[in-house]
């Protein structure tokens, strides 16, 4: 099995020392505050809904565009204003996957919420943001799939 993305395990690492809810949500609001909606020579309002993360509640959309390499930049947008956890997230996804090997995208598991939001976050954000993840690890794989048939 490959590795997770450099970055994200990065994130990871620096989450595990964080001890308690307040710290984690501080920590959570501060990476939120950096997210940048998907630029318009990408996509533009209204989007797609091809595009959107089913069962987000935050309506977050999640787009993948394929580099000279191979590899995939990914964008995103969340219209609720509400959600930071969602952006917060893509932020994350962004920085993390965003020219990552695609392998090691396509391993990206849902416990990565958990490992950043704490195991008691609510069913349906949990759902919304494993839903986030998933859609990364779909496009991964899809371009993984081209790469192989090509």
């Amino acid at each position: 099995m490959a590795a997770l993305p450099a970055k994200l395990q990065d994130y990871l690492d620096d989450f595990s020392f964080i001890a308690s809810r307040e710290e984690r949500a501080d920590f959570l609001i501060d990476i939120a505050d950096s997210f940048q909606p998907v630029p318009p020579d990408v996509a533009t309002k209204p989007y797609d809904e091809a595009y959107r993360v089913i069962g987000c509640e935050s309506e977050a959309f999640v787009w993948a565009v394929a580099r000279p390499d191979g590899r995939l930049n990914y964008f995103f947008d969340v219209l609720n204003p509400q959600g930071l956890s969602a952006m917060a997230l893509c932020v994350i996804l962004d920085e993390a996957c965003s020219g990552a090997p695609l392998e090691q995208v396509a391993t990206i598991t849902g416990d990565v919420v958990f490992a950043f939001f704490g195991r008691d976050i609510s069913m349906g954000k949990g759902r919304g943001l494993t839903e986030l993840i998933n859609a990364v690890v779909y496009h991964a794989r899809q371009q993984l799939s081209v790469a192989v048939q090509e």
